[in-house]
């Protein structure tokens, strides 16, 4: 490209003045006001794709105040449960004209406030927000300035009076724990996650629901914390395999964690379900492809990411269906278990 070479904006006026048509009645086909008659509209429309036409955003946030971009700030974007969230929110927000700006915290509640403070910079509409462990709750995101709905997790704050879409952690966890035991296994081990998240504390409490139902021991070395991530996975498989007397069946508290424990019990040589079976936390299409097969509690992700959406349209929109539609703050999904061949009846010999 040459030094001094230049590129001028184009205008909604240039494109009125090209289909031969008033300003308004450009603005109406841009925001389907439906006032055009179908003829103008197509006049418009030729024009805006002859001249290549992007309408400024910007200047059109200063002056309606609305952006039409919903932030979203998740702990781990490589995480597939966060990633199948995300493809549930930019549907539904697509769908209603609004485009979705992904930032990743990384666990870091010093690099999540900074996400958060770049979006209201940037003027989103709304947040739809995976929070850390430090996040201050409801009333630091007040001072933010846009509405925001939690999705998976709850800021540890007592009291929570916000907006959120997340999943019945506990009963789930019970559910997957009451599967082993039905199974006949008594030395059932769990890999938490951390457990200064909603989520993780949740999970580690239905366990123990179960198991104290049934009248059975946690032992302290079967209960190993991780964080969510492979390598925590991996460490608290290694432990539990290294015991002189191992379990015989492990609850992982999620899909990461539990790819590392794979790795562990593969190296180690250990048979699965023959010698341990395991539940885990998460399931999506890869954990069909493991050998075995993955007895997993799938979480509806797709629909945690679109009910956030909708659960946002009804505070910035409200004369739209989800206003009248969505009454309540908080939306409690259910999980699913899903039996595959990774948990097997404790052998008898």
């Amino acid at each position: 490209m040459m030094a001094n070479e230049t590129f001028d904006s184009v205008t909604i006026k240039d494109v009125a003045r090209l289909a031969g048509v008033s300003v308004a009645t450009v603005s109406a086909v841009l925001n389907n006001k439906g006032t055009a008659s179908a003829r103008m509209k197509r006049r418009v429309e030729q024009a805006i794709a002859r001249l290549d036409y992007r309408p400024d955003n910007f200047a059109r946030s200063l002056k309606t105040g609305r952006s039409k971009v919903i932030g979203m700030v998740v702990p781990d974007v490589t995480n597939p449960f966060f990633t199948e969230i995300m493809a549930g929110l930019e549907g539904m927000a697509r769908s209603h004209g609004y485009a979705v700006i992904l930032s990743n915290s990384d666990e870091d509640p010093a690099r999540e406030q900074e996400n958060l403070d770049m979006l209201h910079a940037r003027r989103v509409d709304g947040v739809v927000l995976a929070c850390t462990s430090g996040h201050a709750g409801p009333d630091r995101v007040t001072r933010q300035r846009f509405p925001i709905v939690f999705v998976d997790r709850l800021p540890a704050a007592a009291g929570f009076s916000g907006r959120a879409v997340i999943v019945d952690n506990f009963s789930a966890a019970y559910e997957g724990t009451n599967l082993l035991i039905k199974l006949g296994h008594s030395k059932i081990a769990i890999i938490a996650g951390r457990l200064d998240l909603s989520v993780g504390l949740e999970r580690a409490n239905g366990f123990r629901k179960a198991m104290q139902e049934a009248r059975l021991l946690v032992r302290e070395s079967y209960f190993q914390e991780g964080d969510f991530r492979p390598d925590s996975g991996y460490r608290c498989g290694r432990a539990l395999m290294q015991l002189s007397e191992p379990p015989t069946a492990i609850f992982s508290c999620n899909n990461s964690m539990t790819l590392g424990l794979m790795r562990a019990l593969a190296e180690g040589r250990m048979g699965c379900p023959e010698q341990v079976s395991i539940v885990t936390f998460d399931d999506f299409p890869w954990t069909a492809y493991f050998q075995p097969q993955m007895t997993a509690i799938a979480q509806p992700a797709y629909e945690i990411g679109r009910q956030s959406m909708r659960m946002l349209l009804a505070v910035l929109e409200p004369d739209s269906a989800e206003a009248h539609e969505i009454t309540e703050p908080v939306m409690i999904l259910k999980a699913e278990l899903r039996l595959r061949h990774s948990t097997a009846p404790l052998p008898t010999a």
